[in-house]
């Protein structure tokens, strides 16, 4: 059997970007076949399939996103002001003009009605987000209020991720995550 000639890493950078700007269903394997420059029978026996492909996007764009969260809050000089930073970057990138919001939540959001397995892997992808926030935070405040304070904190995260399409609204957000999040150190 023939083995891929080609780098796995950015085949699958190619794919998160498709699929982040255009969703699942939109990206025909026509799509994912001309964005990666590989055949399709190079595809179905690297990845499976376009699921396959897709779920490996997932996990790529969220080991990254991981990873910047840890950089952020581990070198701010408290873990609240590396949240405040974190939030204040979503809100800048939010006012950008090829914004595409995250494309975890987009998953979500898109494959919402069929609870696809895709669905559920975004889904759980999201909750280890989440566990990320709350392991700093229970640092700081505990168990119980680390724990209370993440899942805030992720609602509100949700709220500028799809609050955000509506343009010109960055002071809006900004004002709504101070009132719905006091006890970070808003400057």
């Amino acid at each position: 059997m023939a083995r891929a000639q080609f780098d796995r890493e950015e085949v699958i950078q190619k794919s998160i970007k498709l699929f982040w700007q255009n969703g699942y269903s939109s990206s025909s394997m026509q799509r994912v076949v001309k964005t990666t420059g590989l055949k399709p029978g190079s595809i179905y026996l690297a990845f499976g399939n376009k699921k396959g492909l897709y779920r490996e996007a997932l996990e790529l764009y969220t080991e990254i996103g991981k990873g910047q969260i840890r950089t952020i809050l581990e070198t701010a000089p408290t873990v609240c002001e590396g949240i405040c930073l974190i939030l204040e970057k979503m809100v800048q990138d939010s006012s950008k003009k090829n914004y595409c919001s995250c494309f975890l939540i987009k998953t979500q959001l898109e494959l919402a009605a069929e609870e696809t397995e895709l669905y559920h892997f975004a889904t759980d992808k999201m909750g280890e987000l989440e566990s990320l926030y709350q392991s700093y935070l229970e640092k700081e405040y505990g168990t119980g209020v680390g724990r209370r304070r993440a899942a805030s904190l992720m609602l509100h995260i949700y709220g500028v991720r799809v609050y955000s399409y509506q343009r010109g609204s960055a002071e809006r957000m900004r004002e709504g995550l101070r009132e719905g999040l006091p006890w970070l150190p808003w400057r």
